[in-house]
């Protein structure tokens, strides 16, 4: 039980960041990726600051025998550079610059442009298929 509570804390304070920061609008953060006309670094600040809190997060856990809610950490195993890391991520880059949202602020979009973000959330899901089965 007090896995799903924490779960619903996180999601509920991750959600207010985003709308508290601005980050669910598309516009600021295509303005952080037009570095060349009216740039808007309040992207960088929101991004320096989850950074940080995540180094200060990862150094106090994992001096943990274990995390709190599993046995084990699961941290990932691969180290290296592939194509499909690479071409996915350049992928997802031009998906987020054209779109300008990724898949925590396109869910929150949800909640007060409902009908563009249905429609983005739509197109990432198939997205999302289409990659799966290319990757078989």
């Amino acid at each position: 039980m007090i896995n799903l509570i924490t779960t619903c804390f996180s999601g509920i304070l991750f959600g207010f960041g985003l709308a508290l920061s601005g980050m669910l609008d598309p516009s600021k953060v295509q303005a952080f990726l037009d570095i060349t006309g009216n740039w808007d670094p309040s992207l960088m600040f929101v991004m320096v600051g989850g950074i940080i809190i995540t180094f200060i997060g990862y150094y106090l856990i994992l001096k943990r025998p274990s995390p709190l809610f599993s046995n084990i950490f699961h941290i990932p195993v691969h180290k290296h550079f592939d194509k499909n890391l690479i071409g996915g991520s350049a992928l997802f880059g031009i998906g987020w610059g054209l779109g300008g949202l990724c898949p925590g602020p396109a869910l929150g979009i949800l909640s007060y442009n409902f009908i563009p973000g249905l429609i983005f959330m739509s197109a990432m899901l198939i997205g999302l298929f289409i990659g799966r089965k290319f990757k078989k």
